[in-house]
């Protein structure tokens, strides 16, 4: 049986794969938000078909998400918060003021692109009917095949660079709020160093400090661990369960040995 010593140790040529554990709805909205447009911007610079379905989709599952509530708001909010955060460390000595003053620069920058851009920057995706009949077909398997959506199947058609003008085009407008997004997840992630830590017989707890207010729990492993985390998470403290990856026709089994990995609590 392996020891926490003997599994494999992170290193430059493993590499280290990470798992998010988000601790409030705010945070678990930004993921989505990254992830989606993520994706999004992957697939406009692919000419196929299939690529250009794909960004459609994901840009749609991004205006339901900020359907739901104000998530403009929200991004404001938590970049204000850092820029604050961010101004406390000017009068602390070993601080690279010019990196500094660039990081606050940043900020005001994404906030400026905001506010320019208005409450209803996403009005002109929303109430597009082009967009609209296929966010009504999305629901149905299939329902977006050329005999259910032919004007769809037609611009699937036309030439790909006027497919990625128009895709640039909806992205452009979703851009202030992607790009706040994007920010605040750095500037969370990159708060925070991770730190070794050992979980008994493949099982870790730890409770939160009351004066604190956590976002995000991130767990990092090596590429060949081959184990992942399943990560469960109340107000006051969480737990990860190690289990090991027997393939897609196997259920992952708890690991019972000591794992090593790396934690950071942002």
């Amino acid at each position: 049986m392996n020891t926490a010593a003997e599994l494999p140790a992170a290193s430059p040529e493993h590499g280290l794969m990470t798992f998010e554990q988000p601790l409030s709805e705010r945070m678990r909205t930004f993921l989505r938000v990254e992830f989606l447009f993520g994706q999004t911007l992957f697939h406009v610079d692919e000419p196929t078909e299939f690529s250009s379905r794909a960004a459609v989709t994901a840009l749609l599952e991004i205006l339901t998400i900020l359907g739901r509530g104000d998530v403009r708001s929200d991004v404001v909010k938590e970049l204000e918060r850092h820029a604050d955060l961010l101004k406390r460390f000017k009068s602390q000595p070993g601080v690279d003021p010019s990196r500094l003053t660039g990081l606050i620069d940043n900020i005001e920058d994404l906030r400026q692109q905001l506010a320019e851009a208005g409450p209803h920057l996403i009005n002109p995706l929303k109430e597009c009917d082009f967009l609209n009949t296929i966010r009504h077909r999305s629901g149905i398997p299939g329902g977006t095949c050329m005999f259910d959506l032919p004007d769809y199947g037609y611009w699937l058609h036309l030439p790909p660079v006027e497919r990625r003008r128009q895709l640039e085009d909806w992205t452009r407008r979703l851009r202030p709020i992607c790009d706040a997004v994007a920010e605040v997840l750095w500037l969370t992630r990159e708060a925070t160093e991770a730190a070794e830590q050992v979980a008994s017989g493949g099982l870790f707890q730890l409770g939160f400090d009351r004066s604190e207010q956590p976002s995000l729990v991130r767990v990092q492993l090596p590429v060949d661990a081959g184990m992942f985390p399943e990560i469960s998470a109340g107000q006051h403290r969480f737990t990860i369960r190690f289990v090991r990856w027997r393939g897609v026709d196997a259920r992952p089994v708890q690991v019972n040995q000591d794992v090593r990995f790396q934690l950071a609590i942002c």
